[in-house]
This record gives C-alpha cells, structure tokens and sequence, in this order.
C-alpha cells in the first residue's frame, strides 16, 4: 500500500504531561502508576484485598495529572457548556488542537478542509454518571457526552469536513481508528487525518469488573512478558496524532517521525470466550498487516507488543508472534509494552503504543522493557524468536521497519507496520527564489493578552533550553503560530536576543499592549518614497550586506540603470562615495535606493493600496505602480540628474517656516524665484537665482521669520530648470508612461491622479512644478491609511506627515521605518516587518528567509490555561489546581484573567448603567445561559465569538428573558437573530422593542420556574 506518514504527536500520560515528557519517562524505564487520586473515587469504599464482589482489589493505577483542567475560552465554550462536556472531549480538543501544531500547520488553516477525525475510546463514565441524573439533564449534559461527540467536537471547532467517527472496539479502539484514517488518506476521502485515543478513569467500576474477572493486578501495575505478571493495571491518557500521505508530507517540507507501511483489522469470531484471547485471530492480522506492508516478518526489527501482563495474554501473543518468528536464530525479535510503564490505557492504547514506536523511530532508539529484567521462563521467548530489552536498542542508519498491535477485548484485532522516515531532503536548490531580510521576526498569537504571555514565555523557555536555529524557528513560528486576535512580533539576530525579547515582553504589560495590540481592521498601507536630500555615502549599504532580498532587487535596479549612467550607482552607494552628492548621481541613487527598499517589501507580502513620492521619489513609486516600466524609470531618471547637473552653477534653495500665501508678496517682483515645494502649513522651500534668494531671505528675516539654506548643487524645481526641459521632453516622448494601477497621490498635482497618465508631459512638467506634498499628504491621509511606510536612505517624510494639521484625525496612521538611517540593517527591516504583521499585515513569510531556512522547525505546542476546573458529578466550576474529594454540590467560579482593575471596567460598564432594568435582565439571562460571573459579562461581549453562544442556547436566552422582561413573549428567535452581534445590541434592540421590567402581576422566572432560581444559587 502507499506509504501514510505521521507528521504531528500529542500526548498526554501518567507522569507525562506532553510528548517530551513521555519519551523521557520511556527512556527511563519510569512508572507513571500511583494511588488513585482523591478526586476519582474513595478508594477506601471501594477496596478490598480480597477483591469481594463490588470491590476492587488495588488502590493504584496511572492517572495523569489535572484532568479536570480545560480551557474554554480558547475555543469559545461557556463555562456551562464546558461543565457539562465529558472530560475526554476537552482532553482530545486540545490535543488535537497541539498534534496539528506539532505538525507544522496553523490548526485554523485546516478549517473548511477534507481533515478527517478518528478517535478511539471505550469509557463513557462522565454518561453514566450524568445521563442518570435526570433531573439535571440540559442540552449541553446531551451534547457532552457520547462516544460520536469526542470526534464530532473536534470537527466542530476546528470546522473541519472530512469523516468524523469515534470507534470502539475496547482495547484496540485507536488503532483500529488508525487504520480507518488511513484507508481515508489511501481513498482520498481525506487529505488530512487526526488520529486520538482517550481514556479517563472517573468511578471504580471498570477496576471492580477486571477484579471480580480476575484480571486486576493487585499493585495495579501491567507487568508484561514478566515472571511477576498478576493482571491488569488501569492507565488513562490522551494522544492524537496527525496522518498525511507520505508523498503530500514530503512535497510540504513537513518533518515525519515515521512511516505507516501497512495495517489490518480482524475478529477472532467465536472462540473460548468473548473477552479471551485468540492466539489465532492474532497470527492472521500479524500475516495480514505484513503482507500489505510489503515485508517479510524477518524484516521486523521490534515490535511494540498488546502486552497487558495477564498470564493468558501474554501467552497466546507471544505464540502468535512466534508463529512468524520463530525462525529468527541469532537476531530475535525485540518486544516491549508501554503498558509496563503506564498501566492498560484502554481505549488509549493503540495510540499511546503507536507514538511510542513513533518516537522510536525517529530518535532510532527503542526504550527498554520496564520489566525485561524478569522475563517470565514460561513464555520461552528465544524459541519464538523474541527478546525483551533490557537496555534501550540504537537502531542502525538505514530504513528500520517496526510492529505494533492492539488486541481488543470483545475480540477485535489490529496490527500496523511502521518504518523509519525516508532521509532528510536535500537543501532547496539553487534555482530557489532567493530571500531574506538579514534578521528573523518571530511571531505569536493568542485570543487574549493572558494567554499570549503565558505562550511567551512557554517558548522562551523551549528556546533557552536548547541550541535551535533562529531562522527555520521563526520561520515555523510564522507559518504556525497564527491565527487569533492578538499578534504578537519581535525581531531577533540570535536565540539569545530571542529569549530576552520575549521573557521582557512577558514581565512587561505596557511593552507587550504596544507589541501586540489587536488589529483595528483591515490594514490599508501607503508608501512614501523620499524625494532629494536624504542622501548620503553608504546609504543602505549595511542592509545591502545583510538582506539576499534587498540585495537582488538594488542590483536589479542598478542594472536599469547603468546603461544610461555609464558607473554602478550600486558600487557608488556601497563605497561611500561622496559623488552621491552631485545631482546627476544623487537622483538615480535615490531612485534605486526607494525601488529596491518597495520591491523587496511587496516581495514580503507587503501590498501598497497608495503611494505618494516626494519630487525623485516619484519615480519608483510610478514603477511599483506600474505607470513607468524599470527600464524607462531608469533612464528618465539618469537623464533628469545629468541634465540638471549640466546646468550652471548659481541656483539655491531656501526654507521658510512660513505659508505659501504670505510669500507673494515677497516672490513677485523675483521672476527668477520660485516655490519649489510646499512640505507643510508653514514648510515652504523657495528655488531660484541665489542672488535673488538673498534679498528675499533678508527680507523675509526682517520680519523674524525663520530661514534656512539648504545644501544643493542647483535650484530645482524653479525657473532656472527651464533650459533643460526639451532634452528631457525629447527622452520621455520616447518612453511614454501609462494610468497607474494603483492610486498616486502626485505632488505635482497635490491630490491622487484620477485616471491621468503618469506620461511624457507629465514628467516634464514634474522638473519645474512645486512640489505639492502637503496637499498631496493631507489627499492621502483623507483615505484614512493604517500605516505610513516610509522608503529611503532616512526618515524625512514620516516627519513632515506628522506636523500636518489634521482636524478629527484621531490617532492617526502608524509610522513604519524599514531604514532608520545610516546605520540601519537586517533589524530595522525585520521591526518593520514586524510591525505591519502586528498591524494585520499577512506577509509571504518564505521570502524572509533563505532558502536554506525554509525548514520546519518543531515549537512547543499551544501553552493553555489551567486556570478553570470542570469536575465532580454535577459539572463543578473552581478555580486552580482541584484538591481533595469534590463537593457533591454544583459550585462555580472563577477570578477573571484579567487584571482587577480590568475586571472592574467591565463590571460596571453596563449598558444604560447599573440601574437599568433591561440591561440587568440581559446581562443576568446571559450569565446564567452561559455559566459566566457577573465580571465576565460585559455589553461589548459578542455572543457567538467570545462567549460561545449556539442556537440551542439562542432559544434559551429568549426563554429566559420572556421570563424576566414584559414586551418580549412576541419576539421570535428569527427576530432576535440579526441583533445578536453582542451584550449591547440585544439590550438596545430590547429596549426599541418595548422591553420592561414586569408589573406587579408578573412574578417573574423564580415563581413561574422554581429550578430557575435554584440553578442559579447552584451553578
């Protein structure tokens, strides 16, 4: 069959809360099994040593820790809701969430696609116990619990399409969950498949059944293969693995732990018993799954034994296996059983062993057998070609090929063969589009501010902890760690820098707001291109040397150029040559300088929706708007520099802080003096004759306005500019130039080109016309841009936009700097681009990167929140680590995450204030629908997105306030439908619709419906 790759792990497991932890607890040869815990069961109740009918005959078994701890408020439910799910529903959801993060995807991207979800599971004790009360049955109590909601759930809030089935079949539910995924993946019913396997031990009862059926060991330890088996031992756990056809996995780049070669399922039919096992049965699905697999048994290397410690067990395995075997002298089979370490996990099993060898694989090491040191004499493994390790296997390089089984106990059989991951691919080839920008960004998002600093510094530890490689790190960081409202971003140059950014940003509440603030809506992005007298030797010349990206594209544009300069204005920057000061090298410079700084951006991802260039800076912003192609940019700009250099010395320019308007009278009697541009309300710059500038300056002095000289070789865009406008006109006739494809606000024309040309007499008349920028700025800021992107060797213009005046402006428009100044390098381009991804920026990530780096790079998984507690039999809501028996009665609550003062706001902002009716109706209905505090509601709480309102909740809502508000019992769900965007609008269409408090006839909900009242005091 087609080989299906396993590219993403999950898993949680006594003494093992994540993927990490459980490999090192297998290559310690650790025990995760300890005293049952006192949230379960009173095993004092329960127990006797000499398992009396009804008891149980052990006090042990494997529990993991904090099973009662889920995080609602990432996925949206409501604390009711979540009180009421079975706690393997919240295990698996966020385990699934975590394995398809291992697997190198944004859990989000998945929505809307064919992803499949098999989960197997054999206990419903969270049902038996709730589903029996019926007195407090609820449409959430429905929804969570069953087998079909433990995958249903995933399917469902990480909308996802393809099949979705839970399985049990007892022991081997999860593999056999497995093989149904990849018979999806092989048919193409899916693309993607989550795999999960959950168990959780809330009563005694399966104890006291293997106890009452003589299969519990007394210490509650599985003791497999060993001549000290007595039984079963109870483990519970969770893991999900995430499957994708091999050749899918490996055209992605995603890293694959191992290969899944073959499987087979059967049944063992009517044999000694129902729940006995079939010696049989099991030698045939071993043959099966091999031929499938394409291997010879002798091809096996170990096998990741059923292995539950029962005398009867291990012995009809081991002849099973020896029936393909046994031929094996002088290099038997190595067996283990992950069960010797956690107990029986039951309907975990199969996945709990299947990660295993997972893992074994991909570190080519196979863990040692928790009690090989006592084999059991009467098994005779070497005569059925086996052995128990002693000590962990180093498996040789090359193709390694691994068994695993899975033996339920009603009968039915699974078996899969795995194979090591095929080599590494080779290094992207040098035909790759080249990229990066000389720095990494490294990003995070999360739902709230809480939980984004949690996530910090989760990784910052991940990091600390181990010599990583920055780019491919942040790289996967980009392409995984995204997706929720709050964005967080930060550039780095080394790990360690990395570290220190994000623990600060962590301890720091105000650093992280400005480093992660949601974005506002939908970015809209203007470029500014830097006119003349930005200019300096060495320009950009540190960023050159940094950035593969900026590099290609300055070198593009300095080939434009160089056939109509006759030098490298490239070589000229780069050397520091002071020649960049002369007109004719100063233009084409900038020119390349604002190109290359605009391409190499929109090569990031980064798309303009207007462009404003100041006098030269037009150019480049005429190319990226696609009026001018390069080449004829190039050599308008190279003629326009040499020709203005060829004009006599004795022109100058001079600012004044001073209005246009209030200059005629100065300006008139000077023909040779002109405005050559206007940058603000009082930032006029004057060009002309020098001698004419002088009266005019001292004139203008006398009257004690400021005055500045400004160093130019010419008087640009004056009257003295006239002798080289045929030339120039000569050249750009044979150019030409088109309607821009994006809007240009012109600063010849002070306001954006309504489907004007950017042509030859436009560009004619661009030498001698005023530059109008601040009419062209104040135009552009009018269509409300986000961020302001300056491109040029240093900030000019984001200075000039600031001082406009700007009535009801508000905030105004982020300033963004990919060039600080002469200095600037790879960071300050990587900051940029950081800020526009915080900004809502959704920047091609590849292009920051070299080829090289282009890797998946494995992060720790998504850190959620311990802080609420769903437990006990009438869904108890606490907060922290649960401790001692839970309380028989329904109690819930939890501190807000926020901060106190936070918490507070919201409190009291109500809408209409704390004495309106309407509002407290509301805002009480919402509370109590959804199990929240009075400080979690507030009236700009959005029903569906942030308090995880569903249709079956919608209908109780309205319920509630018929109960509680007159006017309301004429309103249907479809009328309430439209004005459930939040808290506020409910209220404000409640009141427009007549709302109000009862009359003195209507008792309300506590008279009508007694249970109202007391699931209030209650829940």
């Amino acid at each position: 069959m087609e080989p299906v790759a396993i590219v993403g792990i999950d898993c949680r497991f006594p003494g093992a809360p994540d993927t990490g932890a459980y490999w090192d607890l297998l290559m310690r040869g650790a025990d995760g099994v300890g005293e049952v815990p006192r949230q379960r069961w009173d095993v004092t109740e329960f127990h006797s040593q000499a398992g009396e009918e009804g008891r149980t005959n052990t006090t042990e078994g494997g529990f993991i820790a904090d099973p009662d701890a889920f995080d609602n408020e990432f996925f949206t439910i409501s604390p009711r809701e979540a009180a009421a799910m079975d706690p393997q529903q919240r295990l698996l959801l966020q385990s699934a969430w975590r394995a398809v993060e291992d697997a190198g995807i944004a859990p989000r991207n998945l929505a809307g696609t064919r992803t499949g979800v098999y989960v197997g599971i054999m206990g419903n004790e969270w049902a038996h116990l709730h589903l029996t009360d019926y007195a407090n049955v609820t449409a959430q109590v429905g929804s969570g619990n069953g087998y079909c909601m433990t995958a249903n759930r995933i399917s469902y809030h990480l909308d996802l399409k393809g099949p979705s089935l839970a399985v049990d079949t007892a022991c081997s539910s999860s593999l056999v969950a497995a093989h149904l995924a990849v018979n999806a993946l092989l048919a193409e019913e899916c693309d993607h498949a989550l795999v999960g396997g959950v168990n959780v031990s809330l009563t005694p009862a399966l104890s006291i059944f293997y106890t009452q059926a003589g299969l519990s060991a007394p210490d509650g330890r599985c003791k497999p293969f060993s001549s000290e088996a007595n039984g079963i031992g109870r483990g519970e756990g969770v893991g999900t693995v995430v499957l994708r056809r091999l050749r899918d996995a490996l055209a992605d780049g995603q890293r694959v732990y191992a290969v899944i070669r073959g499987t087979a399922v059967n049944q063992d039919g009517r044999s000694n018993g129902l729940t006995a096992p079939n010696r049989w049965a099991q030698q045939e699905v071993l043959g099966a799954a091999y031929h499938r697999a394409g291997v010879e048994p002798a091809d096996v290397v170990f096998t990741e034994a059923h292995g539950t410690g029962t005398g009867l067990g291990d012995m009809m395995e081991v002849k099973a296996l020896g029936h393909h075997h046994a031929g094996r002298s002088g290099r038997p089979m190595a067996l283990g059983s992950v069960k010797g370490n956690l107990g029986h996990t039951e309907g975990a099993a199969g996945i709990a062993g299947l990660i295993k060898v997972a893992l074994s694989l991909h570190h080519r090491v196979v863990p040692a057998s928790r009690y090989a040191a006592k084999e059991s004499k009467q098994l005779k493994l070497r005569d059925h070609g086996l052995r128990l390790l002693k000590a962990p296997l180093r498996l040789p390089t090359g193709p390694i090929v691994a068994g695993l089984s899975s033996f339920g106990m009603g009968g039915t059989n699974a078996h899969a063969v795995l194979e090591s991951a095929p080599a590494a691919r080779p290094e992207p080839a040098d035909g790759a589009a080249p990229g990066g920008i000389g720095a990494a960004v490294f990003t995070l998002t999360a739902p709230n501010a809480d939980a984004l600093r949690r996530n910090l510094l989760a990784q910052a530890d991940a990091v600390a902890a181990r010599r990583v490689p920055l780019g491919p790190l942040a790289r996967s960081s980009n392409r995984v760690k995204t997706g929720h409202r709050h964005r967080f971003a930060t550039a780095a140059t080394d790990t360690r820098e990395l570290v220190a950014a994000l623990r600060e940003s962590a301890d720091d509440p105000d650093l992280l707001a400005r480093l992660s603030a949601p974005p506002a809506g939908r970015p809209r992005i203007a470029f500014l291109f830097t006119g003349q007298g930005a200019q300096h030797p060495r320009m950009t010349a540190a960023l050159y040397a940094q950035s593969p990206l900026y590099r290609r594209f300055l070198d593009e544009a300095d080939a434009a150029l160089l056939p109509h300069t006759g030098r490298s204005v490239r070589d000229l920057i780069l050397t520091g040559d002071d020649a960049v000061h002369g007109t004719r090298w100063t233009q084409p410079a900038l020119f390349a300088v604002g190109y290359a700084l605009g391409r190499t951006l929109t090569e990031l991802g980064v798309r303009p929706g207007m462009l404003l260039g100041h006098s030269v800076g037009e150019f480049a912003a005429a190319v990226l708007a696609r009026a001018l192609p390069l080449d004829g940019a190039a050599r308008l700009v190279a003629a326009r520099g040499a020709l203005m250099q060829e004009l006599p010395a004795g022109g100058g320019m001079l600012s004044v802080r001073a209005a246009r308007a209030d200059l005629a009278a100065w300006l008139e009697p000077e023909p040779l003096v002109g405005v050559a541009a206007v940058n603000g309300p009082t930032a006029t710059v004057l060009s002309g004759d020098l001698a004419a500038l002088e009266r005019i300056g001292a004139a203008i002095a006398a009257e004690g306005i400021t005055t500045r000289r400004l160093q130019v070789s010419h008087a640009f865009h004056s009257p003295l500019m006239r002798p080289v406008l045929a030339r120039f006109a000569e050249i750009a006739d044979e150019i030409g130039g088109t309607v821009p494809e994006l809007p240009v606000y012109s600063t010849v024309r002070g306001r954006v080109l309504d489907g004007e040309a950017m042509d030859a007499p436009y560009w004619v008349e661009h030498i001698g016309a005023t530059v109008l920028f601040a009419d062209a700025a104040e135009a552009l800021l009018a269509a409300d841009p986000t961020h302001l992107v300056e491109l040029g060797p240093q900030p000019v213009l984001s200075g000039m936009v600031r001082r406009l005046d700007r009535p009801a402006a508000g905030a105004g428009p982020a300033h963004v700097l990919p060039v600080r100044g002469p200095e600037s390098a790879g960071r300050d381009l990587a900051e940029a681009l950081a800020a526009l991804y915080r900004g809502g920026v959704e920047p091609d990530w590849d292009a920051a990167y070299p080829p090289g780096e282009r890797i998946a790079h494995p992060l720790p998984p998504y850190a959620f929140s311990t802080r609420t507690r769903y437990w006990a039999r009438h869904s108890v809501r606490t907060t922290g680590p649960a401790a001692g028996p839970a309380a028989p009665a329904s109690v819930a609550h939890r501190e807000p995450e926020t901060t106190a003062a936070s918490a507070a706001v919201r409190t009291l902002d109500r809408p209409g204030g704390p004495a309106d009716p309407v509002a407290d109706a509301v805002l009480d209905a919402v509370r109590q629908v959804g199990g929240y505090a009075d400080a979690e509601i507030g009236p700009h709480d959005r029903l569906y997105e942030d308090l995880g309102f569903d249709s079956v909740m919608i209908m109780e809502l309205k319920n509630r306030l018929e109960a509680r508000l007159a006017g309301v019992a004429g309103l249907t769900v479809q009328d309430l439908l439209p004005r459930l965007s939040s808290v506020g609008d409910l209220v404000a269409f409640l009141r427009e619709s007549g709302a109000a408090p009862p009359g003195p006839a209507h008792h309300g909900d506590s008279q009508e419906n007694p249970a109202f009242r007391e699931e209030e005091r209650t829940a």
